[in-house]
């Protein structure tokens, strides 16, 4: 049997593996900190992406900012972490897809990349502004990889990840870079080839973050920069010039299709003189283009039926050339007017519209609300102002609707007041969607002098979490027939470091005085429960997979998604319990280190899978 890894991808060890597979010649090995690795040879990579001599460093675009090096070190490192299940603050934890968890999202994402690599269909993001008032995620590039790694990137000696981005340096933009450069390369290995990702922002940042975007999802990928009015003009601007607007910025992973648009209205087709073609609209003849700049377009156009003349305007000239126009004619597609003084028009029939949708407009003032909108709402579900520069309802329904369908996968990894979740849930509710959503957002405490804090809510999470309780409630009270199958709950998943002893990674660092007392691995604290969710995170199974608990010969088995994965952390497995597990034919089976009873049980635990089930795999923690 294999052992789990138990720590999360090592995207270096991954990225040098694809360059030797396109360019064997340039991974050669080295030794570093005295171990023997392989390393990339970027003077002979450079020649091969080069169709010239390379020779020194000259002049080319590029978009840079200090540590910006280091960024992508910090989000190519693997760290050894787990997510830890908390059912008592979950609601319908066996039988929920949704996902709540609590976390600094780059160690979340990292955690992420193999259970949900490419299965992401949306992601929006509120990131912290750099305003020179809030708060950015605060990241330590002091370490090196094998730092990193050894010390699973834990908090300072205070517990904080996060600082003031203060105005000494808030109006400086590497700070703000740094966080969002590695949160956004990660995010975008999670999303499915036609998947998209919106990101709100302000003026602050916005040609930064596009900049950063166009590098890690490409500049082709580009969708568009969205526009939306936050709120109504100030007369507090100093300036005269008050900015009621805020972007989101919409960049693809590869494939998207297009946006769903908007319905048109065709209740104006109609059909007075019963054209067996069907409904029709009379429209406009001509195009905005003067006679000089389209001579063959500038003509009177002549009814044959009557022989009136109809004079081309000089300013706006015909639609058609005299060839195109005939055919029009001959086809009863003009409609001549008795006064010639007024334009023919056009017949368009509502059967030959090449789209029954309307583009989706950038600029999205009639469709979305303002931030009143999202303050009145979280009032209302949770009777109080718990909440600042939450996002309104309304942006997130439109984005989701537009993108999202059936049982998407939707992820939000600055969740905050949870809208994005709750816009998940009343959207499945209106049209019978099965979307889920991911939330993740680390546990910031709220300030002890706020409304939110007197109220109870000791960090946003708890916000977020109520609000997705009650938001979900009174969904269904509103309409209890057509959501009484509405996914409502969320699973709550705890980063935390990893269940695995400091032993299990860092054995050189260990001393062998303590040996006497390590009968297991794994840490005392730790539950099955807790295995489980680390071992569903090192084989890419889904965290949102059905749970069962089966008693087998009398010992607790886990069996994930109807058995493909079954795991039984109990101890004393004697040959009959093995037995009966292998029965069930599962796709994975997980034991402990030390759950077998007897040396004879762990030498015949092989030979009873190869007869029972060859194909099952087999791994240890």
């Amino acid at each position: 049997m294999d052992k789990l890894k138990m720590h999360s991808i090592n995207k270096i060890d991954d990225n040098i593996e694809k360059i030797e597979n396109l360019f064997p010649n340039c991974v050669t090995e080295a030794k570093v900190d005295g171990q023997l690795t392989k390393v990339v040879d970027f003077d002979k990579l450079k020649q091969e992406l080069s169709d010239f001599v390379v020779e020194g460093r000259d002049e080319r675009y590029q978009f840079t900012w200090p540590d910006k090096k280091q960024s992508i070190l910090l989000a190519n490192a693997p760290i050894a972490k787990t997510l830890r299940p908390c059912v008592e603050e979950s609601v319908n934890f066996d039988s929920t897809e949704n996902l709540y968890i609590e976390g600094d999202n780059l160690d979340v994402l990292k955690l992420l990349q193999e259970t949900y690599l490419g299965k992401v269909k949306m992601i929006y993001i509120d990131p912290p502004y750099n305003t020179g008032n809030d708060f950015v995620y605060e990241d330590d590039f002091a370490q090196n990889t094998g730092e990193y790694l050894a010390n699973s990137g834990q908090f300072d000696e205070e517990g904080n990840r996060l600082v003031k981005n203060l105005d000494s340096n808030g109006r400086f933009h590497t700070d703000w870079l740094n966080m969002i450069y590695p949160r956004l390369k990660l995010a975008k290995d999670l999303l499915s080839d036609d998947g998209v990702i919106f990101i709100s922002i302000d003026d602050n940042e916005v040609e930064n973050l596009k900049k950063v975007c166009n590098e890690v999802f490409g500049e082709e990928n580009f969708v568009a920069s969205l526009i939306w009015k936050r709120r109504v003009s100030s007369a507090m601007a100093g300036n005269n010039i008050s900015i009621d607007h805020e972007y989101v910025l919409c960049h693809k992973k590869r494939d998207l299709g297009g946006f769903l648009g908007n319905k048109k209205n065709n209740s104006k087709y109609k059909n007075p003189d019963n054209d067996p073609r069907g409904p029709w609209i009379p429209d406009n003849l001509t195009v905005g283009m003067t006679a000089s700049m389209r001579p063959n377009q500038a003509y009177n156009l002549i009814d044959p039926k009557t022989g009136k003349s109809y004079p081309y305007n000089p300013n706006r000239v015909w639609a058609f050339i005299p060839e195109s126009m005939k055919k029009m004619i001959e086809e009863e597609r003009i409609i001549f007017p008795e006064d010639t003084s007024r334009r023919p028009m056009q017949k368009r029939f509502l059967n030959e519209l090449k789209s029954k949708q309307n583009p989706f407009s950038s600029i999205m003032i009639d469709k979305v609300g303002l931030n009143t909108e999202a303050t009145r709402i979280i009032q209302n579900i949770l009777d109080g102002n718990f909440f600042n520069y939450s996002k309104p309802l309304s942006l997130l329904n439109v984005l989701i609707k537009q993108l999202s369908f059936n049982d998407d996968v939707i992820l939000d990894f600055f969740s905050g007041s949870a809208t994005t979740a709750h816009a998940v849930m009343q959207l499945n509710a209106e049209d019978g969607g099965k979307r889920k959503f991911i939330m993740v957002q680390i546990p910031e405490a709220t300030d002890k002098k706020s409304q939110a804090y007197k109220a109870g809510y000791q960090n946003i999470c708890e916000i977020g979490k109520e609000r997705i309780r009650k938001a979900g409630k009174k969904i269904k009270e509103e309409n209890p027939e057509k959501t009484k199958d509405l996914d409502t709950g969320f699973r709550v998943l705890k980063l935390d470091s990893t269940n695995m002893k400091d032993v299990f990674y860092t054995p050189e660092d260990t001393n062998i005085s303590i040996f006497e007392d390590l009968t297991e691995n794994i840490k005392d604290d730790r539950s099955p429960e807790d295995l489980l969710f680390q071992v569903m995170l090192d084989l890419g199974v889904l965290l949102s997979s059905k749970i069962e608990s089966i008693t087998i010969d009398g010992k607790n088995v886990f069996s994930i998604a109807d058995g493909f994965l079954m795991a039984c952390f109990d101890k004393d497995l004697t040959d009959q319990t093995v037995e009966a597990i292998a029965r069930q034919k599962p796709y994975y089976f997980i034991i402990r280190d030390h759950s077998i009873a007897t040396d004879s049980v762990a030498a015949n635990f092989d030979q009873i899978f190869a007869t029972y089930s060859p194909d099952t795999v087999r791994k240890i923690l």
